[in-house]
């Protein structure tokens, strides 16, 4: 999204903010940006969002880029700090999970996440897709930075439950399944209305334990070609 990784900070302004007011301007920025894009979306139009001065948005966060890497940030940060505890807790002494376990636990948090946000019509949903999808400089250098470190804990956690699994088919293994994790994150409706109302995107449960074994039965293949 971002056009220029010259303007992207590699932290956040360190001005004290009021908490209510920081959620007020990241929940704007987290709409607009998810419904215009990085260029389309302007500082005055977050502002107007938020209920703030557009001056006090440019005096805690500087510039829009740097906005843009808060909303980012924030986050990321909900869902892969929960990620790596349930990964750390699989792998603790005395543990034996499995292949279903750690997949659970890459995709549990994305998709309550995202029932969680899902009143804001999946904002940060879209905004992860586009970001992900992205070969812009700037956001591939957003993704490397919040999502790659957690992305090789996966990838090396896939390899521990799955010794025939090498480090290439583990990545793709992780390539594959996050896609499936980002188009379920964003509640959206339309298993419900595909199936005439039997699927819903709102259950998580649900959604886990058919996810959890299509996801294990792709990885289960990998490592079947790769004895062919």
């Amino acid at each position: 999204m971002p056009a220029n990784p010259a303007k992207v900070s590699p932290k956040r302004a360190t001005r004290p903010l009021g908490e209510a007011r920081s959620d007020a301007i990241l929940d704007a920025g987290e709409r607009v940006f998810a419904a215009n894009g990085f260029k389309g979306a302007t500082m005055r139009e977050i502002a107007q969002a938020a209920g703030v001065a557009q001056g006090l948005i440019h005096y805690h966060y500087v510039n829009k880029a740097m906005l843009f890497e808060a909303v980012v940030a924030r986050r990321s940060a909900q869902i892969n700090e929960r990620r790596a505890a349930l990964v750390d807790q699989l792998f603790a002494p005395g543990r034996s999970p499995r292949l279903c376990d750690v997949v659970e636990a890459l995709f549990r948090p994305t998709i309550e996440t995202g029932i969680e946000l899902a009143s804001d019509g999946g904002a940060f949903a879209r905004i992860l897709v586009s970001m992900a999808n992205s070969a812009d400089p700037t956001d591939q250098a957003l993704a490397e930075k919040y999502y790659d470190p957690i992305a090789r804990k996966f990838i090396d956690a896939l390899m521990r439950v799955e010794p025939r699994l090498g480090q290439e088919d583990a990545v793709w293994a992780y390539m594959f399944a996050i896609g499936v994790g980002m188009t379920m994150m964003a509640k959206t409706g339309r298993p419900a209305r595909l199936s005439g109302g039997v699927c819903d995107d709102g259950d998580v449960e649900r959604m886990l334990k058919k996810i959890v074994p299509f996801i294990c039965g792709g990885i289960e293949a990998l490592t079947r070609n790769r004895e062919n």
